[in-house]
């Protein structure tokens, strides 16, 4: 179609044709509507307001992501514009656990990429090694490298998460045993322990946490009190649980009287 005809449609035909294009995307930037439909990006504020009104739409910053009942796992992208600024901060606490000549363990996810940005912020480190599951960590770290080596673990191609699995993920787990491990998840329950909505990436979650000495599960505040399909380990499993502001304190509360330490970042 013309710019020239979609600028002409009426709001309710191009407020329905950006449902179907959010729909289809999951996740659609402010910018790319008002570049799709001709529209300035005031406009498509409008236009996303009103669809989250009558279908559901959910507005995020930045963009929207279609509603729940069309989506199943959220791709990283759109994990990505949640909660950013609280990743960050856990980002930076789980860095400073780092010290110069580990061996650590990154997993894939959004608030392990918050760790791979801090750790190459941290000039002061040297000969630290970091191996990853997640292509985009990997291409993260790699402006560290000569402090940082970065090792990758090979594995099948996960589209969404940019993460590595079964067949061939876990090989490299048997010859390994790092000091740190970072895991991520999409659930933490003091009845369920850690779980997460992949059952592949959640049996290479499974492996990395058996080859840390110490595994620290990081989260932003939403993921807890949240159960999933895939077991990852139970919360005596872990030595720690970093998360944010976001926490509901209840579900904190529960976590500490089930025996989990638990540390919530500002």
């Amino acid at each position: 179609m013309l710019k020239e005809e979609v600028e002409q449609l009426p709001a309710a035909v191009r407020r329905e044709r950006m449902f179907q294009m959010i729909g289809e995307r999951r996740f659609v930037r402010v910018a790319d509507l008002a570049g799709a439909f001709g529209i300035s990006d005031v406009t498509v504020r409008a236009d996303l307001a009103a669809l989250q009104g009558s279908h559901g739409v959910r507005r995020v910053r930045g963009g929207a992501i279609a509603p729940a009942a069309h989506r199943l796992e959220p791709s990283f992208e759109e994990s990505a514009v949640e909660f950013a600024r609280e990743k960050q901060r856990i980002g930076e606490h789980a860095a400073a656990m780092v010290s110069s000549g580990m061996s650590v363990l990154l997993d894939v996810g959004t608030t392990t990429s918050a760790i791979a940005k801090a750790l190459v912020a941290r000039t002061d480190l040297e000969q630290v090694v970091v191996i990853t599951n997640g292509l985009n960590i990997a291409l993260e770290l790699e402006a560290a490298i000569g402090r940082l080596s970065v090792v990758v673990t090979g594995g099948t191609l996960r589209h969404l998460q940019h993460s590595l699995v079964n067949p061939m993920a876990t090989v490299l787990f048997d010859r390994l045993h790092a000091d740190l491990g970072f895991i991520g998840c999409n659930g933490i329950d003091a009845d369920h322990g850690i779980t997460n909505l992949n059952l592949p990436e959640a049996e290479v979650k499974q492996r990395m946490i058996a080859s840390a000495e110490r595994a620290v599960v990081v989260a932003d505040g939403s993921k807890l009190g949240q159960v999933h399909l895939g077991r990852i380990a139970r919360l005596e499993d872990v030595h720690s649980v970093v998360t944010g502001p976001s926490a509901p304190a209840h579900e904190l509360a529960r976590l500490r009287r089930a025996g989990a330490e638990v540390v919530q970042v500002e």
